[in-house]
């Protein structure tokens, strides 16, 4: 009996292709900001930059991972019947345009204090939507514990760099 209570519980081999899809998806849509721009400009080289900004290397390390982590609790959220799950996806799908609309504010726009207001915004989205996706599933919510406190990070961080350069 507990084997096969077990069994229930393991994702088939087509929601695993479906879980992986998601991951793709999300990682190709956070990824897009950076065809149409990056830090790689004489602008950005020229901020003073805070003592705690990090290697410019642990930027795509960390959201790669954060990315995934944020496919997978999507995929969670979606296949779950629960009420509140049209609340989550939608509240995740605000998050993500905000996220993706932070880029082109900071680098291509050069403002920092736009991007500061956007990655507010965003913050505060993201706790939305944790506080929404604990309701539908509470993996799914802790899967974006790690991506709030980046979030956070990189609003000090936002900050900074606008209060330096101002």
């Amino acid at each position: 009996m507990e084997s096969r209570t077990l069994a229930r519980r393991l994702p088939d081999g087509g929601s695993i292709l479906t879980a992986i899809g998601f991951v793709l998806l999300v990682n190709l849509v956070g990824a897009a900001p950076s065809a149409v721009s990056s830090p790689d400009t004489p602008w950005f080289r020229a901020l003073e930059k805070p003592d705690f900004y990090p290697p410019a290397i642990a930027f795509p390390i960390v959201w790669t991972l954060l990315f995934t982590l944020l496919g997978v609790a999507l995929w969670l959220v979606w296949r779950c019947d629960a009420d509140g799950r049209r609340l989550a996806l939608g509240l995740f799908a605000a998050q993500m345009a905000f996220n993706v609309a932070w880029t082109p504010a900071f680098f291509a726009l050069e403002a920092p204090l736009v991007a500061l207001g956007i990655i507010l915004v965003l913050w505060g989205l993201v706790v939305g939507t944790i506080v929404a996706f604990r309701r539908v599933d509470r993996r799914a919510a802790a899967l974006l514990v790690p991506y709030l406190a980046w979030v956070t990070f990189a609003t000090v961080l936002n900050f900074e760099l606008w209060r330096l350069n101002a």
